[in-house]
């Protein structure tokens, strides 16, 4: 009965793993920009001399869904979003290139330009963004960030840096432990022609009623489980009071 409650004993353990990624996309519906993770179930045969006796079950994280959220207007100039395919790029905790399609943009009192998570915002040559005091700010939609100088004796904007907006192939973007989205081709990206809309974010694009029917699906199935289990152990008790009669 071994082969039977080990097979269990892996459903049950993988059902577990799948669930964890369900109750993260859940937990992050209401998150701006979230992307939702995909899971899938896969058999998985154990290598060994002679034939195939015995196949685990094996949840993966195959993919990322990058399907654009909702549009969430929240008529704050320094909240911006990318269209299409669009990413603008941050610098992640780790100093590495990071990609989003939605940043609510804050000015830390050294003048950094930074998302809500004190990432830094970056300029289409990769560095951090700067911007020194001023009466006013605008981020165009094509990026550009313009802005009136605090001791300017008129009203007109000066031209002040571009946010680096990149359009790379999604089959390439990968989102690590960290749950920052990265490049992961070998050749960089440059700077695209993606258009930006201000005064709005984009939200999660987790579907909440289907996260939910997901995580009863797998409560099912945890369950059948770890039925399995117990009857493997009834089975293995009836099988010794045998072998004892005997």
């Amino acid at each position: 009965m071994d082969r039977m409650l080990y097979v269990s004993m892996s459903g049950a353990k993988e059902a577990m793993l799948s669930q964890a990624n369900n109750s993260n996309n859940l937990a992050n519906a209401n998150t701006d920009g979230f992307k939702k993770d995909f899971n899938q179930f896969r058999a998985q045969h154990m290598d060994g001399p002679g034939w195939h006796t015995r196949t685990y079950s094996l949840d993966e994280r195959p993919a990322t869904d990058f399907t654009p959220g909702p549009v969430k207007v929240t008529g704050r100039d320094l909240d911006v979003m990318t269209k299409s395919d669009g990413f603008m790029a941050i610098q992640a905790p780790d100093g590495t290139e990071a990609l989003t399609r939605s940043a609510s943009m804050q000015i830390t009192p050294a003048g950094d330009l930074v998302d809500v998570n004190g990432n830094p915002i970056l300029n289409e040559g990769g560095a951090p963004i700067n911007i020194p005091p001023h009466k006013s700010l605008n981020i165009g939609d094509d990026g550009a960030i313009s802005f009136i100088p605090a001791d300017a004796p008129n009203n007109l904007p000066v031209l002040l840096d571009q946010v680096r907006l990149v359009q790379p192939d999604t089959q390439q973007l990968q989102k690590g432990e960290d749950g920052y989205v990265r490049f992961m081709g070998e050749e960089g990206l440059d700077q695209a022609p993606v258009r930006m809309v201000s005064g709005a974010l984009e939200g999660s694009n987790v579907n909440t009623v289907e996260a939910l029917t997901n995580m009863i699906e797998l409560s099912r199935k945890y369950e059948m489980q770890v039925k399995m289990m117990s009857t493997a152990k009834t089975h293995s008790e009836r099988s010794d009071s045998i072998v004892k009669l005997s």
